[in-house]
Formats: structure tokens, sequence, C-alpha cells
């Protein structure tokens, strides 16, 4: 009966998308002489940026975070995602956010390309944005649609699935394309830009930032990893001059939420002050922040509650029939009896898309691979310092002593997987609340090593992804069967192509 149903919502959509208008003329009695017919570039940037920022950050707490053991929902109903019980909806709604924004940026793209409105600012910009999001959609989902995508005004409503490798390749492209398009391109209009005010010098080091995050993901594959460690190689050793990267903390792409207008948080009305501090806060994610003695806990109070003059976590994963005491958790707005410390609710820093400190930890990795000449301590010193003062500015302490007080002090004598560990758990704080970021990179890696608890279900392996929506079966059926056929059933378990030996 969904299936039907579902099919009846799809054809009323796609009628009244392709349904011509029923009154002769009603296209230019509804035109204003004075203003342009289509939205400009300027006016379609920021709605798209807060938009899809706003989606990663809400799903990040429900999702992410509870994956991943920063949070711990504590409950024995079903569904509990901190159990590995992913319910097949889940899927639905960053499928359907990042695919209507993917619709805007290509808009950008589209616009500022023609002769009236050229614009090659907005154009890299549209490039940069198109690559994130395809990014996240393919390494949540697998293989997805690409190169069909997005183009209902062209009659395309069944787009076909591309496979990931080749999703990859054209994000390269793009990710390339912009890098030039950026050398040539003007400052846009600031106002239209709540990331970067206007300065394309700073996208233009942000794609470029991307674009190694997304060749080291990929890099494990024997079939594009000579090519993927090369390019990294060109980006930061042979060719840096004409690939610029972020190169400090301010030049981190941040969506900062002001609080005014269209800039207050999404944590603001759409998450209840109640619901915000309901989970609990996971060991894993306290423990070693306590045991650092970290600055952006005990200094920041990053926004966590005290249980009995210290901070304390739940295990994840717990059997159910077993729930721990509720400890430490996240404030709210309301900030009880801790006055010293503000909610994570308003701050600015929360809109990160990708900061500079971990761009270091991506240098680090490929350094203590061998693949670029700078010393991975270098990287991974820079890291564990700009993760801090990302968050507290004024941090002035020495970083040689806070790392042999943390113990996690930098031992080129270490293995290689001793040594992935050690930037992995740093890049996760790093990486904190960023979308799917943490997840990705434990799917890739294996690390940071976290614990299995009794409760966990699918066999207590991570999940390798999220499920497809349901009424994509219906709207799309060739090419969904054309999609699992190729990667595989359409569960949690079935890793991606990157994940796959």
């Amino acid at each position: 009966m969904k299936r039907n149903i579902y099919k009846v919502i799809c054809t009323v959509i796609l009628f009244a998308i392709v349904q011509p208008s029923c009154k002769k003329g009603f296209e230019e009695i509804n035109t204003d002489p004075n203003t342009t017919p289509i939205a400009l570039p300027q006016q379609l940037l920021a709605p798209a940026l807060v938009k899809t920022v706003s989606v990663n950050m809400l799903r990040s707490r429900t999702f992410n975070n509870e994956l991943m053991q920063v949070t711990v929902d504590e409950s024995d109903s079903e569904g509990k995602v901190f159990r590995y019980d992913i319910k097949n909806t889940w899927g639905d709604y960053t499928w359907n956010n990042w695919y209507l924004q993917l619709t805007n940026f290509k808009d950008i793209y589209t616009i500022a390309s023609q002769p009236i409105t050229l614009n090659k600012g907005y154009q890299g910009i549209s490039l940069i944005c198109q690559a994130w999001v395809y990014s996240m959609l393919t390494d949540t989902y697998g293989d997805v649609p690409y190169s069909q995508s997005n183009q209902g005004k062209d009659q395309v409503f069944q787009p076909a699935f591309d496979k990931q490798k080749d999703i990859y390749l054209g994000i390269f492209k793009q990710l390339e394309e912009a890098n030039t398009l950026l050398s040539e391109a003007t400052n846009v209009v600031g106002s239209s830009d709540p990331v970067f005010n206007g300065n394309v010098s700073l996208w233009r080091k942000f794609g470029n930032s991307l674009y190694l995050r997304l060749l080291l993901r990929i890099s494990g594959k024997a079939e594009v990893s000579a090519d993927c460690i090369a390019k990294i190689k060109d980006i930061v050793d042979n060719n840096a001059a004409n690939y610029p990267i972020m190169a400090g903390n301010t030049e981190s792409a941040v969506l900062r939420w002001t609080g005014s207008g269209y800039l207050t948080s999404p944590f603001i009305g759409g998450v209840r002050e109640q619901d915000w501090r309901a989970p609990s806060i996971a060991s894993f994610f306290i423990d070693n922040l306590t045991k650092w003695a970290d600055p952006r806990l005990y200094q920041l109070s990053w926004s966590v509650s005290t249980y009995n003059g210290g901070y304390v976590g739940v295990p994840s994963g717990y059997a159910p029939g077993n729930a721990p005491i509720k400890k430490s958790y996240f404030l709210s707005n309301v900030q009880g009896t801790n006055t010293s410390a503000k909610s994570l609710m308003t701050e600015p820093l929360m809109g990160n898309i990708m900061n500079y400190a971990e761009l270091q930890f991506i240098l680090a990795e490929a350094a203590a691979k061998g693949w670029i000449s700078t010393p991975a301590k270098t990287y991974y010193d820079n890291g564990v310092l700009n993760a801090i003062t990302f968050w507290l500015p004024t941090y002035d302490k020495s970083l040689a002593e806070y790392e042999a007080a943390a113990d996690i002090t930098w031992d080129d004598n270490k293995t290689l997987d001793e040594k992935m560990e050690m930037i992995h758990v740093q890049k996760y704080y790093t990486i904190f609340w960023t979308d799917f970021e943490q997840w990705f990179e434990y799917r890739r890696t294996g690390h940071p090593l976290l614990p299995k608890g009794a409760g966990l279900l699918n066999g207590g392996v991570m999940p390798a992804r999220i499920p497809y929506p349901v009424y994509v079966q219906s709207a799309n059926p060739t090419s969904y069967k054309a999609a699992i056929a190729s990667q595989g059933p359409d569960l949690i378990s079935t890793r991606v192509w990157w994940q796959k030996p």
C-alpha cells in the first residue's frame, strides 16, 4: 500500500512540474518589466549555503554524533542510531535537501556563465559547492545521480545513478575548473557570501583544501591510488603556487552564525531546548578531553554540564535493559548550574564546513605515509594547536607542554597504524559536528578506535552507508534497480566503492 501511495504522490508532483499554464500570456502578465525575470547568483548563494549547512548540523546531531560516540540518546526503543539500528527513512532528509540545494548551486553556475551575467567568481564558487555536496551524497549513499541529476527542467525525471568512482573523478574535474576560474576572478558581492564575504581567493584555497580531503578519501583504492598520491604531491610540493590551500584558522570555511536574521543557527527554533539536553555525552568523547585536561573542555567548557563536579560520560552501544545513569550532557540556552558556559546552540563556529586544522591532519597522514616532503610532526603539531585555537583564539600555552602532559607527543618511531590512531583521535575532535565527516573518516580508516558495546546490531560493524529513500524505489525504479545490482543490496552493511578492497 505504501508503494502505491508513493506512486500517486510522485505522479502528482511530476504532473505539476510538466503541466503547462492554463492561461495564455500568464508569464508575460506576471513579469515585472523593471526587474530581471531570473534570480541572480548573488541572490541564490547565501540561501543555498545556509540551508546546506543547516541540514548538515541538524543531521550531524542526530546521526553522526550517535554513530561516532559523541552522544548517546539513551533508550531501549527501536531505531536508536547509537546501536546501529538505522531506519529506512533516515536517508530521506539529507537526500532531499542536498539535491534541492544542488539545483540552486547549479543555477548559479548556469546564470554566471551567460554573456550578460558572466562572472567567473560565482562560477568557481558554484563548482566548489557542487563538489562538496556531491561528495557528501556519494559518501553517504554510494552510487547516486550525478551526471543526470537536477535536470527536471530538461524532462529528466528518472536520472541514472553514477558509480562512485565516476562521481569522484567528476568532482575532481569540477575542482580543477574552479581553481582555474578563481585564479582569474575578481571578488563577488560580499553580502551574498556568508562564508568568505566575497573573497574569491579564500574560496580558491577552500576548493583546493577540499580537493585534498577527497583525494585522501579514495587514495586507498588500488585502481586510483597512484593518481591520487601523485596529485596530492602536486598540490602540496610540486605545484603549490598554482594550488593555494588554507594557511591559517582565519581562512577556514565556516558559515558563522551571527544570530542576526537568516544567520541564526538552525538549532534555534529547529531543536527544542529540552531535546537538546536529552542525549548523554558518550564516554569516548569526554574521556579523552578529560585525560588531556583539554582547554576546549576546561577553559571553553565546550557547553558540557558537570556531574558530581566533573565531566562524565556514559558508554555507547550498551545492551538493552542496562541503561546507565545520565551524567554530562550538552547545555542548552538554559544554562542550569554552569553559568560560565555558553551553549553550542548559538555558537557561531558550529557552521564549520572545513577548517584549517582538518587540513593539517590530512597533510600529517599524507606525510606519515611518505607521500609529501614536510615531516608529519610539523603538520600534526599544527593540527593539534590550531584545533584548539579555532575555538580559543587567545590560547597561548606551550604546545610541547600540553602534548607531553596529555601524552600525545608525536613519535616517529611508532608504526604507521599507531601514527594513524594519533592523527585520527585528534582529527575526530577537529571535525566535531562537521556534517558526517567523523563517520566518513572512520569508515575509511578504522580510526579512532571506538569501544564496542554489547548492544550493537549489524554484527557490531559500523554502518557503511544509509539506505536510499524508500520513495526512490517507486519514483525511479529502473535506475534504483541498476544501482543495487551494481553496488550491492540497499542495506547499511553494503560497503561503498572506496571502502571495498
